[in-house]
């Protein structure tokens, strides 16, 4: 196997055991304290029903995380993390 092929073997495995909950050496993973809900899913062009649907998620909950009476926590919150870095992501991946 090439040495690329080699790096993302690891890199699944790695994602893997992280999946698992338990520990990789050397990886950090940065979970933002807050997000801002609304402006993430304006940037995706989708409406709530949309999007909700998109990412797992009840149209209420949506409502809610976006109207500041809820926050996403955890898986939710890294997802949301993501699409505000890329907000193609929802229709490249979860589309």
């Amino acid at each position: 196997m090439g040495d690329a092929a080699e790096r993302i073997m690891q890199g699944l495995n790695e994602a893997l055991v992280h999946a698992r909950g338990e520990d990789v050496a050397g990886l950090v993973v940065h979970i933002p304290a807050a997000v801002d809900v609304a402006a993430i899913r304006r940037r995706t062009g989708l409406s709530q029903a949309a999007f909700s649907r998109r990412i797992g998620v009840s149209p209420a909950t949506l409502r809610n995380w976006e109207r500041g009476r809820r926050a996403p926590e955890g898986p939710a919150r890294v997802l949301l993390a993501m699409l505000e870095r890329n907000p193609k992501m929802v229709e490249e991946t979860l589309g």
